[in-house]
């Protein structure tokens, strides 16, 4: 029953995504690495990784491993054709007894490397670029931007992407000075009706551990902090003076790199992309793209017509919530 303030802070989730994604491309302008790289050439762990496949005698796992056909890049992991999923593939209870699964890594109490070091050493869900398999692909970049940085992920997007852009409200986990604006979580409970789901002072974003900063779903943020972010993507990599990207990444990251193996629209390095009108039924431009977050956020822009979407709300479950398809 409390009226919302317009600078609320909200979890975004996967929405998260996009701003490692953009950390990432900045580092591959400064010439840290190429995005056809292997990812073992910076996170040597990946080099003896494996991928689970469906075993013939059916044995206890019911499973065998299997070496990659080729290395994993930095591009696959931007495009979620890595082959990594959220540990619900057939190596399922590897990643529950290894504590790494689900998209939530704010309550672990070890640093971003150890998990992604732990994670080089579990079955993987299919070959490098024969799915697309959404899962810690974006985590990994996460540490990958540590690594050619020598910045830890939180303190690269402090100072290189949210302090530029005047996002003052865009961090990792909650100063305790903002707990008065930060948001509860909702969901919506079996008879359509909602339920307190998270208390906005009882959270791992308040309480937890601060020690792992997850590039692919730990960022809060504001709705105004969000669109100046996109608005600078919007604009070709530069807002108010401040540029974080070249116009030639940005075009890069929002084409269609995953083709068919996406589905309904293309994929890019960071995000959906729509490039086909009429592909998935939603309106809009030919270059638009997105993402959203598990708490049932969204955003997209559309450059055709100079548009920039943000929709906060804290909703998990959000049950068959059609918000999303109405605010479009």
């Amino acid at each position: 029953g409390m009226p919302m303030p317009a600078n609320a802070i909200f979890r975004i989730a996967s929405q998260s995504k996009a701003v490692t994604s953009v950390a990432v491309m900045m580092l591959h302008e400064e010439g840290k690495f190429l995005l056809d790289d292997p990812i073992a050439k910076y996170i040597p762990e990946f080099a003896s990784s494996r991928v689970a496949v469906p075993a013939a005698d059916r044995g206890a796992k019911g499973y065998a491993t299997v070496p990659l056909k080729r290395p994993i890049t930095i591009r696959d992991l931007l495009t979620h054709t890595a082959g990594i999923s959220y540990g619900d593939g057939p190596a399922r209870e590897e990643y529950v007894a290894a504590n790494i699964r689900g998209w939530k890594l704010a309550d672990q109490k070890v640093p971003l490397a150890d998990v992604i070091r732990r994670l080089a050493g579990l079955p993987f869900d299919a070959q490098p670029g024969e799915k697309y398999v959404y899962g810690y692909n974006t985590d990994i970049l996460g540490r990958l931007v540590e690594v050619a940085s020598g910045l830890s992920l939180d303190e690269f997007v402090a100072k290189r992407i949210a302090g530029p852009l005047g996002m003052t409200d865009t961090h990792f986990f909650l100063p305790e000075s903002k707990l008065d604006r930060f948001t509860p979580v909702y969901g919506v409970d079996d008879k359509g009706g909602l339920k307190l789901m998270e208390a906005a002072a009882e959270n791992d974003y308040v309480k937890g551990p601060r020690m792992c900063f997850s590039g692919g779903a730990g960022l809060l943020s504001t709705a105004e902090d969000y669109a100046r972010f996109l608005l600078m993507l919007a604009r070709g990599g530069e807002l108010d003076g401040v540029r974080l990207l070249g116009p030639k990444s940005v075009e890069l990251m929002t084409a269609d790199h995953a083709g068919a193996l996406y589905g309904s629209q293309g994929f890019g390095l960071g995000f959906w992309i729509l490039d086909r009108l009429g592909r998935n039924g939603l309106p809009g431009s030919v270059g638009a793209f997105g993402w959203g977050g598990a708490y049932h956020t969204t955003y997209w822009v559309d450059p055709a017509e100079k548009l920039v979407a943000v929709l906060m709300t804290q909703l998990m479950p959000a049950g068959s919530s059609d918000l999303h398809g109405k605010f479009r």
